[in-house]
């Protein structure tokens, strides 16, 4: 049941279009979409971003090129801690991902670069513990 309210979710808000349109083409043009038992895999590691890569996967989802001041996870708690909402990143030691839609609780609809196995996924996932930064604030 829960997987049906994730991919209605998704569905719903249109979310691998905006996933397609946030990244820039020729990254996009990389990749292709398909779904496992975590998430839909929208890609792998992007060309010029290091072996950890969810920090620069990030910068490269937000901002539309590779901020290689934020490829380092810790780096990303430079920005103001804020409520989360769409736009905003999940961040803890060695890890952060971006929030789309929240889903339920704690429970998130997230892009997440490096998620496992060397993928980037949109995928429903619990952000306690995760401190939220605003990355466009100052």
């Amino acid at each position: 049941m829960r997987n049906i309210a994730i991919f209605l979710v998704a569905l719903i808000t249109g979310f691998g279009v905006l996933a397609a349109e946030a990244k820039p083409k020729a990254a996009f043009q990389q990749t292709q979409m398909v779904m496992d038992a975590n998430g839909t895999v929208v890609g792998g590691r992007p060309s010029g971003c290091p072996h950890a890569y969810c920090g620069c996967e990030a910068s490269l989802y937000l901002f539309g090129h590779i901020r290689t001041d934020l490829n380092r996870a810790a780096n990303w708690m430079r920005f103001p801690r804020t409520s989360p909402a769409p736009g905003t990143v999940a961040v803890r030691n060695h890890h952060v991902m971006v929030l789309v839609n929240r889903v339920d609780g704690s429970n998130w609809l997230v892009h997440d670069g490096n998620s496992g196995g060397g993928l980037t996924r949109n995928h429903v996932v619990s952000i306690r513990g995760y401190a939220i930064v605003n990355p466009r604030g100052s």
